[in-house]
């Protein structure tokens, strides 16, 4: 009977520590997401939203099984604005962290400071901002819209609504830089003017003269591509002076949300071509706010980056559960099919094999004299090419 008991004994024993070990080796590792996003400095109100539309996801994601069953963890660091804080972060996210993948960065400046390091690994890189396009990069995912879809909209709807005489206000960096060749580029195919550019250095607040230099050109509206909270001084100053010109921009309102953060009427006859904005109303993106508010009751506005944000992990879980594994030429594989998409809150959101940038639905908005917003035109479903 002793013996008996313990060869019972001995056998449940090792039946314990065989399920234990299988459940150990069930029990995948977590997934680590690197999020480089600014939550500090003049970036920070745009950042904050981006942090929290990771968290967001994460929570999602992790609550209905993971990807491949496996729980995401993410590990975030504030570079706070700061390039070179962007660069010892970034390689400390990839060689002592060893992430999956790397999202985030707000500025081109940022993203073009983390690329060469992302470049030596075969790590994917998610960017979630509008910016002004033209890379193209094997492990490099942008998720934002691009001048295609924002400036071939925007600028010839602005002319053909307020005339061919434009004044450009710009970030003095490569998004500022660049976007202001696309407009010049798309002016002179309408046959219209720029009547004057400022490219202004990221911190600067003060534009008396840039009001007056504005007032002596007599343009027929202004293309604002000013960047972060000092430039954005900007329209309340010229509200102050009463400049009273009508405004087009491809970050305003969905990215910095100055129709929130300034007094009525700072930002009226702000025009915007964007794939995101708050005030959007489907099914869809409702819901998303829903729950967007339940988890940050106190969150401002729910700015595109945030938004793309989101977008972005979601279509890191689409690729990884399409390709079934984590590695970066694996997911390019399934990008090259052409069926690499989500179902987002704006609508159907797919990456472009050529380009690895995405789809988005664009729509044209416009701020009135109280900062409400009003959807001018849906161009539906805007491809980059």
């Amino acid at each position: 009977m002793k013996s008996g008991h313990l060869l019972r004994t001995a056998l449940l024993g090792a039946a314990l520590g065989v399920a234990a070990f299988g459940a150990a080796q069930a029990a995948e590792p977590p997934l680590k997401v690197g999020l480089l996003e600014d939550v500090s400095g003049d970036l920070a109100f745009m950042g904050m939203p981006k942090l929290h539309g990771s968290q967001l996801a994460v929570e999602e994601i992790n609550k209905k099984g993971g990807i491949l069953g496996r729980q995401i963890e993410l590990i975030h660091l504030d570079p706070q604005g700061d390039n070179a804080r962007y660069q010892e972060f970034a390689r400390r996210l990839l060689g002592r962290d060893k992430v999956d993948v790397l999202i985030g960065g707000i500025t081109s400046a940022s993203r073009e400071a983390v690329r060469p390091i992302i470049n030596r690994t075969t790590t994917p890189y998610f960017y979630t901002n509008q910016y002004e396009g033209g890379v193209c990069d094997a492990s490099m995912i942008s998720m934002g819209a691009v001048p295609e879809q924002q400036f071939s909209t925007l600028i010839p709807w602005m002319v053909d609504k307020f005339g061919k005489k434009v004044y450009v206000i710009a970030a003095d960096y490569n998004f500022g830089q660049i976007s202001a060749e696309w407009n010049r580029k798309i002016m002179k195919d309408l046959g219209g003017e720029v009547v004057g550019e400022e490219f202004i250095p990221l911190g600067v607040s003060q534009f008396a003269q840039t009001i007056q230099n504005i007032q002596k050109a007599k343009p027929d509206w202004i293309l604002t591509i000013n960047v972060g909270a000092a430039q954005d001084s900007f329209f309340e100053q010229a509200a102050a002076a009463k400049l009273n010109l009508p405004m087009g921009s491809s970050i305003k309102v969905m990215l910095g949300f100055e129709h929130k953060r300034f007094k009525p009427p700072a930002l009226n006859n702000m025009h915007a071509t964007a794939n995101w904005f708050e005030e959007i109303d489907t099914p869809e993106a409702n819901e998303f706010k829903k729950r967007w508010k339940a988890k940050f009751p106190d969150e401002l506005y729910i700015n595109d980056m945030g938004y793309n944000a989101y977008n972005a992990l979601y279509m890191y879980k689409a690729l990884v559960e399409k390709a079934k594994s984590i590695k970066l030429e694996d997911m390019r594989k399934v990008i090259a099919t052409g069926e690499a998409c989500i179902d987002a809150p704006e609508g159907q959101v797919c990456i472009d094999p050529k380009s690895q940038h995405t789809s988005h639905r664009m729509r044209l908005i416009s701020v009135g004299p109280q900062h409400e917003v009003k959807v001018e035109k849906d161009y539906g479903t805007i491809k980059p090419y």
